[in-house]
């Protein structure tokens, strides 16, 4: 998207004016309907995403790159999924809610939504210590 920065979409019926689409919000919009679908651990990010959000800001972009060819647009997705869930499974209804809720909020359709799954992650057990900060001296909540 180098010499073009905003998506016009094309309107058939008469209308007041262009509209204008920047792609952060086609990668938003993506990473939101993602991060949504169970079995999804997180999204993953480069490392500008990650100091983002050591300053307490979501990026919801995160992990998501869209590209524009002779095909049409195309979203690459990279996320961690849970152990013990179906990959193949996970990814396709990823790409389905993706598919879905861009023409829904755009009226884009995409030429392809690529699923890259760049990690496992196991259950996690809340290590005793962590539980041990949450309790003041008398062992009630803080």
């Amino acid at each position: 998207m180098a010499e073009e920065t905003k998506l016009t979409l094309q309107d058939n019926k008469a209308s007041l004016g262009e509209i204008e689409i920047a792609p952060e919000v086609i990668e938003v919009i993506s990473g939101i309907a993602a991060s949504k679908i169970e079995g999804v651990y997180a999204m993953h990010g480069n490392l500008t995403s990650g100091v983002v959000e050591l300053f307490g800001r979501t990026s919801h972009k995160k992990g998501v790159h869209l590209t524009v060819d002779e095909s049409g647009l195309k979203i690459d997705v990279y996320c961690l999924i849970n152990y013990g869930v179906s990959v193949p499974k996970v990814a396709s209804e990823m790409q389905e809610k993706i598919r879905q809720q861009l023409l829904f909020m755009t009226d884009i359709e995409l030429a392809e939504v690529n699923i890259h799954v760049v990690g496992i992650v196991p259950e996690k057990t809340v290590p005793q210590e962590l539980l041990d900060l949450d309790l003041d001296e008398d062992g009630e909540d803080a």
